[in-house]
């Protein structure tokens, strides 16, 4: 019993292809690399390849902010009215 139903449980959560090719199709429009390009045809490894360039080069631009931002706070008084629009900005 406890096979049947895991085996029904994870073909329930099966991607079909057709799903594949929409996200795929969204990620292009997503990532800057492949959506600025002259050419549609770029291979779904290709966009995976890219997208996860991507994302890392976010993380490493947030990283970088980040820092600059605990920077700034160590250089200004922590009630003026510019920490407190840091820490707003912050919290959203």
């Amino acid at each position: 019993m406890s096979s049947r139903r895991s085996r029904q449980h994870s073909s329930s959560t099966r991607i079909s292809d057709d799903q594949i090719v929409e996200l795929v199709s969204k990620l292009r429009q997503l990532v800057p690399e492949i959506r600025n390009r002259r050419s549609d045809k770029v291979s779904a490894s290709k966009v995976l390849q890219e997208t996860c360039n991507y994302i890392r080069s976010l993380h490493r631009e947030v990283s970088d902010l980040s820092e600059r931002l605990s920077q700034l706070l160590t250089t200004i008084d922590a009630d003026s009215a510019e920490a407190g629009i840091i820490r707003s900005l912050l919290n959203q």
